[in-house]
This record gives C-alpha cells, structure tokens and sequence, in this order.
C-alpha cells in the first residue's frame, strides 16, 4: 500500500463490515448469512482507495472467490467513484469498466451509485459519463445504500427520494428492494412484510430488486424461495426478470452459482443460462434513439420473453 493510499483508507475507509450489519432494523440472520458478501465488498472497496491502478487492483480483486467476487468488482466501483470525485480530472472509472472490469460493469456501476449516495450525488446528474445503457444502474446502487444507511426515512417511512425522476425512482425502489433482502437475512416473511407496507405502485420495482438479490446473493433454500413466489404472485414478471439479470450478471462474468440457478429454476420456470440468454436476446438490435428509454425497452422485452 502506498503512503497515499494508506491515508485514503484511513479517512474514507469503512471500519467494520460487521457493524453495518448490527445496526437497528436488520435481522441477527443477515451477518449469518452474508458475511461473506459484506466483506468481499468492503474488501474490493478498501483495494480501490489503497491502490486504484488497474494492475494493482484487478488482481486483488480476482483474487477474491468467484462467488462473492461480483461483490468485491461492486466495492471496487464504490472507491473509484469516489476517488474521481475528489481528483476528476483522472476518470479512473472510465478506464475500469472499458479494460479490467468490462465483464463486471453491472456490479460496478451499482457501486457506483453506493459511492454518488455517499457523496450526495444524484446518479441521473451524471448519466451522460457513463454507459448510455447501463448507467441507470447506479441509481439502484443509490437506493440500496439509502435503505441500507438511512433505513428509518427509507424503509421505515418509505420517504420517496425527491431529486429523482419518477423513472430514476424506479431503480431506486429496485436498490431497496435489494437492500430489504440482505438487510432482512432472507427472511422471507420478514421481506415480504417490509414489502407489503410500501404504496402497491411501488411493489414491483421492490420485488425485482427482491429477485436479484436472492439470485445474486443467494441466502434461501428451494423452500423458501417458493415462498418468495407466492407472496410475489402478482410481480413475477418483475421477481423473474431480477433474478434473469442476475444470471446474465453471472454468466457476462464467468462467475455462476448455484444459489443462481436454483433462484432461476423457482423465479423463471428454466435454469440460469436459459434466464441469462432471454436477457441476451433482450438487449438486441435496442433502438438508438427512443423516447423512452432504451433500459425500459430491454426490461419489457426480458420479461416477456421470460414469462410469454
């Protein structure tokens, strides 16, 4: 670690991945249960502002276990962000996604949005910097970190963000939706509720931040998986298209798991890489020009071709 370096995780470092987990609201199951996702992350994150040059960093990262290494890509996007709000002339992030971190651009850029929450950015204020596509992303990063970090206002009180549009409010109902599941030890009842007390026009986009956190992350047997569906009867488009993009997510960064394919099997009636090629097939031939935006198109398309 370099002198600078050293001083970066010192003052922006994240002390205890445990803590976050203690804090009020969330189930004991949560640290029993993600550990290791926390720690990949607050690992990939600390890498990022200890040394964020890419031939330092990537090998630190891919370092990590293939299954929680998506974890470790999401830290990283989280301390480069912030380092290139600090010294933005550099625009480390740019030179991330388009070499070394290419295959984990999803994860990034929800650490991306981890890092605008945390810096009090709005993540459609800076949009036109990053993949035209998959920049809304971040604004799910956004969401989860919210609920997550200011769980009574969000979660509690279901506050709706007010400097976002309503579309960008959609991801960030997907981040909390994300946030419930890992917050709430993938307990289903537990989720569910939390679920059930926002406004129902708000339902879907929480369940399929629900259904890619569990495919993602994992945390549930086959049993309570099912138990996800039944309370989510009315979503499962949504809940299917969350747990498809996790598999993409997987499969885009040679990284599967089985949690995936068992989420995908309950959530998409067909197994992981079936769920990641309807994703595939999805985003082709997206127009160019469109006056909605062309992620919504491809979430649309998904969940047709997933439930059709």
């Amino acid at each position: 670690m370099t002198a600078t370096g050293a001083v970066r995780r010192r003052l922006f470092g994240i002390p205890s991945a445990r803590a976050v987990f203690s804090r009020p609201g969330f189930a004991p199951e949560a640290w029993e249960r993600f550990a290791p996702v926390a720690c990949s992350l607050m690992e990939g994150y600390h890498a990022a502002l200890e040394d964020p040059r890419p031939h330092i960093l990537t090998p630190r990262l891919d370092a990590v276990e293939p299954e929680v290494r998506g974890f470790a890509y999401e830290g990283a996007g989280m301390g480069i962000a912030a380092l290139d709000a600090l010294t933005p002339r550099q625009r480390r992030l740019d030179a991330f996604v388009a070499g070394p971190a290419a295959a984990h651009i999803y994860p990034v850029y929800v650490g991306v949005g981890l890092a605008y929450a945390r810096l009090h950015r709005t993540p459609e204020s800076q949009l036109a910097r990053l993949d035209p596509l998959l920049g809304w992303v971040t604004a799910d990063g956004y969401g989860f970190h919210e609920a997550f970090f200011r769980r009574r206002r969000y979660v509690e009180e279901h506050a709706v963000p007010t400097r976002l549009t309503p579309y960008g409010r959609r991801f960030f109902d997907q981040g909390i939706g994300r946030a419930l599941w890992f917050s709430g030890g993938a307990v289903v009842e537990r989720v569910a509720g939390l679920v059930a007390g926002f406004r129902p026009e708000r339902h879907a986009d929480l369940w399929s931040g629900v259904g890619l956190a569990a495919a993602y992350g994992g945390g549930a047997d086959e049993a309570a998986l099912r138990t996800v569906l039944t309370h989510a009867a009315a979503y499962r488009p949504q809940l299917a298209r969350g747990a498809a993009v996790a598999a993409w997510g997987r499969r885009t960064a040679g990284n599967p798991a089985a949690h995936t394919d068992l989420a995908c099997r309950v959530f998409c009636g067909r197994d992981a890489e079936k769920a990641a090629t309807a994703v595939a097939e999805a985003a082709a031939e997206l127009p160019v020009i469109s006056v909605e935006p062309r992620y919504e198109i491809w979430r649309r398309r998904t969940e047709d071709l997933l439930t059709g």
